[in-house]
């Protein structure tokens, strides 16, 4: 790209990361958009859900602080809820704007009134999906008017699929999530205070049961190794089972402190959203990312790499239980083992998956976009 653009980035969220795993991503991307040349302004509600459960959180004001610290750079621009179908607030916002790009978690209405700035003002519209609800709640994405977009990101190939078979929509562009590696990356000073540390979120039903074989039961039958679990929305009967299985319950953990925590610990334990090992395979959570940055082993449940971002010796799989048995015990006993998949997972990430890498990646999908 050999001209700066304007950049104009529609986000539910970038400030607050309370489940809210985009923004983990997000933050690096335009970051590094913002390293190469380009005039990157983040828009977002001044308050929704994400923001507003962060806030009542105990390390929410020290959450919104380190984003504030880390990334100076980044210009936010917030606006009301109400705020959304005032076209002629962002008439004059957007009026020389070259691509403005729609994150799913906006509201349909948001995209309607883009659409409708695009053809007076000119500028290239794209959806941003990262999510599965173009596979469990199609319905949901055809409210957005997605084929009257110049194309959509979407963070698969599984997904890039699913829009072209049932959607229709030739102008998709597989564009993967990755590791903000000016955060993540290896504190081999750090000193160990737990064997398995596993950061992520309950969510609604959609990966208990594989809490419960891929984390709980291993820990159960592991009570020598201290389990520790961070993340959100945990019911009173998931932390009974935490309990039960004697694995501690660390709550929320800013997504800028999990570099520190994974120094911390031995091993840390990859488990898909059931859409991950199904409907849309291949697709890894950031975690996977982030964590082979911070260079510590990973085990991952079931899950198929079918688009080779890894390779053979990157992290560990395990079918079931006794295998994620297995895989633990072996990585926490056999020191060379454990160094052997850390060197690997660490160079795979930094030769392919790095923010720097999608940065570039986004600015050639922008080149092919404005041609």
């Amino acid at each position: 790209m050999q001209r700066e653009l304007r950049i104009g980035y529609f986000a539910h969220s970038i400030r607050s990361d309370w489940n809210n795993g985009n923004a983990h991503f997000l933050r690096g991307l335009l970051h590094q958009l913002g390293v190469a040349g380009q005039k990157v302004t983040i828009f977002e509600p001044d308050h929704e859900w994400s923001i507003d459960n962060l806030c009542e959180e105990a390390l929410g004001k020290h959450s919104l602080q380190q984003f504030d610290e880390t990334y100076p750079d980044l210009d936010v621009e917030l606006y009301r809820p109400d705020q959304v179908q005032e076209s002629a607030l962002w008439q004059r916002t957007l009026y020389d704007y070259d691509l403005v790009v729609v994150h799913e978690w906006n509201p349909p209405e948001l995209a309607h009134l883009l659409l409708q700035l695009r053809a007076e003002l000119g500028f290239r519209l794209v959806f941003h999906d990262t999510h599965h609800r173009a596979s469990s709640s199609p319905e949901q994405i055809h409210r957005f008017g997605i084929d009257q977009f110049d194309g959509v990101l979407a963070f698969g190939e599984a997904l890039r699929t699913i829009y072209r078979e049932r959607f229709g929509i030739d102008t998709v562009w597989t564009f993967h999530e990755a590791a903000d590696t000016h955060v993540f990356r290896p504190m081999p000073e750090a000193e160990e205070q737990q064997d398995v540390v596993w950061i992520g979120n309950w969510g609604e039903g959609e990966r208990s049961d594989e809490i419960r074989r891929f984390l709980l039961d291993p820990a159960a039958a592991m009570p020598q190794f201290e389990y520790r679990i961070y993340g959100v929305r945990y019911p009173q009967n998931g932390l009974a089972a935490l309990q039960a299985a004697g694995v501690s319950y660390g709550g929320y953990l800013p997504n800028l402190d999990a570099p520190e925590t994974y120094a911390h610990s031995r091993l840390t334990v990859h488990v898909p959203r059931q859409q991950y090992s199904g409907a849309m395979m291949g697709i890894p959570t950031i975690r996977v990312f982030e964590a082979l940055a911070c260079g510590i082993p990973l085990v991952s449940a079931p899950w198929q790499d079918t688009e080779k971002l890894f390779r053979p010796g990157d992290l560990m799989w395990a079918r079931d239980t006794r295998e994620m048995v297995s895989a633990i015990q072996h990585l926490l006993t056999d020191a060379d083992a454990a160094q052997e998949q850390i060197a690997r997972g660490l160079e795979t990430v930094m030769q392919r998956h790095t923010c720097a890498h999608r940065a570039q990646e986004f600015l050639q999908i922008a080149e092919e976009l404005l041609a």
